[in-house]
């Protein structure tokens, strides 16, 4: 049995657990393909393989869904890449709408409640590939797409097994903490990250009369203000108390029916520990994973010398437990 989370000797803080695995591995090192899919409502989505998909139910496929303004290039997706294909695993990774830095074709962009995209492109893939068994990993906004796609669907999910990873579950509470102390320096970051994002989308003439001004420093002045002006109107929500309410994943928890490992620091900058569920908000198909320490998508154990990164043991540990319960027979 996997042992819970141990921070790395020397990276015991938070920020230094959550910063650590960008400085440490800051260059992609699994190369991969790209294939461009049509969505229903005339935009593109890019799906991200190390290797050709294979219909093969010895070997499940795991769909990789990223945090905000991540990419196919984050080092923990680059990690939990090269470790599931270690242990047999097929993987892809899913680009969100705009993602990578290729702008997407719709004025619409992703966020925190897209559960449509992952389930439309699940669908195609069950399609495709219809002996495979599918599952899912989510960091950050993707685990909470995840987590939100399998309450949803509960028991009719094409999913067999699925882990979210620092997922912000209660939209409301984290609004609030990374726009308080050092958790600032976050926000601001991801927040410059999407204004370039919104500038390179902008140098199209049409989409740019539909998008809002990137020049505009009050739309970038907090997620909360960027959320109410850019986020919720584009995506269908009134504002951003409408978009923070139904896009949360933490009502959904109970409604889960598929094997679902949810991991979560609460020492996490990004994420209030408030929006971590008790046990009795969740089903009985739900794991809690739940450390005192390990920062936001960090967890690096062993030593800051001999850094190890736990999630990519954890992860593969749970997907290979379920996958060895679908082939086992009765004796």
């Amino acid at each position: 049995m996997t042992e819970k989370f141990r921070p790395a000797t020397g990276l015991g803080n938070c920020h230094l657990q959550t910063v650590f695995p960008r400085f440490h591995r800051p260059k992609p090192w699994v190369r991969t393909h790209s294939r461009w899919l049509h969505t229903p409502d005339g935009d593109v989505i890019a799906l991200h393989m190390p290797e050709e998909l294979h219909d093969d139910p010895a070997r499940p496929l795991v769909l990789v869904l990223h945090g905000l303004e991540g990419s196919v290039n984050s080092p923990y997706a680059q990690g939990i890449m090269q470790a599931l294909q270690k242990r047999g695993f097929q993987v892809a990774v899913m680009h969100f709408r705009g993602c990578g830095g290729i702008p997407n074709k719709l004025p619409r962009a992703y966020h925190s409640g897209d559960s449509d995209d992952p389930r439309w492109l699940a669908g195609v893939l069950r399609r495709e590939l219809p002996n495979t068994p599918l599952m899912a990993v989510g960091y950050s906004l993707g685990g909470n797409v995840l987590l939100k796609w399998l309450g949803e669907d509960s028991d009719s999910s094409p999913l067999v097994a699925a882990v979210s990873v620092s997922a912000p579950l209660d939209l409301h509470a984290c609004s609030r903490r990374i726009n308080s102390g050092l958790s600032r320096v976050y926000q601001r970051h991801l927040l410059d990250s999407l204004r370039q994002s919104l500038r390179r989308k902008s140098a199209d003439v049409e989409l740019a009369r539909q998008l809002p001004d990137v020049n505009d420093a009050e739309l970038f002045r907090n997620f909360r203000v960027f959320d109410d002006k850019f986020t919720a109107p584009l995506h269908g929500y009134l504002d951003v108390e409408d978009y923070y309410t139904r896009a949360s994943s933490k009502p959904l928890l109970r409604q889960i029916a598929r094997p679902t490992l949810i991991i979560h620091a609460l020492d996490d900058p990004f994420i209030c520990p408030t929006a971590v569920p008790e046990p009795d908000e969740c089903s009985p198909s739900v794991e809690l994973e739940i450390s005192r320490r390990g920062g936001h998508v960090g967890f690096v154990s062993g030593s800051l010398w001999r850094p190890e990164y736990w999630l990519e043991i954890r992860i593969p540990d749970f997907l290979q437990q379920i996958a060895r319960s679908l082939t086992a027979t009765p004796a």
